[in-house]
């Protein structure tokens, strides 16, 4: 069975640092195959994941559109087709799995931008099943989602086990948070578990302020992640952040939340 985590909060609340936390706890702790997807269209996750990215699941659905124009155009053929008799399916189900960043403990899907004008309900049916079948040979997928969670009902069919809302802790960030809380209720993906982090926390206890407005969303506190210097200096040399030490903060924090959940 697969167990899928996913990663939401407003931008620049620390995501992708959670899911490459994650990540690396996962594969240290030996718990089997993992699978990354990068839900973001800004695609950073494989920097922070010390993998190369070459193509991404919107680059290649555009790619297959344009084929398919280019074919009606030549031949004046119904929509539907692609040169050599190859069916839509069958190119999505080849270039997304040549796309994938394979490393030595995860592998690595990118989402990519979002759709351009036209329609794209077949084609994004026949990627929710195409990505879907890929991750059933993995134990744990790991979502980097972009700010908000529509896409996981778009591009996606499958359920979510553990959604980890991330949130700075400031006011508007828990708000943020809340907001992303509730509108889980809404998707078309059964979300079993749902938490929230908070990141960047200065040291000391939370501020009474602070701690009413997390103790009044529904959604219960997983755990918080120290403000540290760690990360700012990994982020300057480029480096990808599951290099990062065992002994770390930010890693032992994040260990520690998902030694619970798991």
């Amino acid at each position: 069975m697969t167990t899928t985590i996913a990663v939401a909060g407003k931008g620049g609340v620390g995501k992708t640092t959670v899911a490459a936390m994650a990540i690396k706890y996962l594969a240290k702790s030996g718990r089997g195959a993992i699978l990354a997807i990068d839900a973001d269209p800004s695609s950073n996750l494989n920097m922070v994941l010390g993998l190369d990215l070459t193509w991404t699941v919107g680059e290649i659905r555009e790619d297959m559109l344009s084929k398919v124009k280019e074919s009606i155009t030549a031949a004046g053929a119904a929509m539907g087709g692609l040169p050599d008799g190859v069916s839509k399916r069958e190119y999505l189900d080849y270039e997304v799995r040549s796309s994938l960043s394979e490393g030595i403990d995860f592998d690595l899907i990118a989402m990519g931008r979002g759709e351009g004008p036209g329609c794209y309900c077949a084609v994004n049916h026949n990627l929710r099943e195409v990505i879907d079948g890929i991750a059933d040979h993995y134990r744990y997928v790991v979502v980097d989602n972009e700010a908000g969670m529509e896409h996981l009902s778009r591009r996606t069919t499958r359920d979510v086990q553990h959604l980890l809302i991330v949130s700075d802790p400031t006011q508007r960030g828990i708000v943020a948070a809340g907001r992303i809380a509730g509108f889980r209720n809404e998707l078309d993906i059964n979300i079993e578990n749902a938490y929230l982090i908070i990141n960047r926390l200065p040291a000391g206890e939370m501020p009474p302020a602070l701690r009413k407005a997390v103790d009044a969303l529904d959604v219960p506190l997983l755990g918080t992640i120290p403000e540290t210097h760690d990360i700012t200096e990994f982020e300057f040399s480029g480096r990808p952040l599951v290099a990062m030490n065992d002994d770390s903060p930010v890693y032992q924090a994040i260990a520690a939340m998902l030694e619970k959940i798991l």
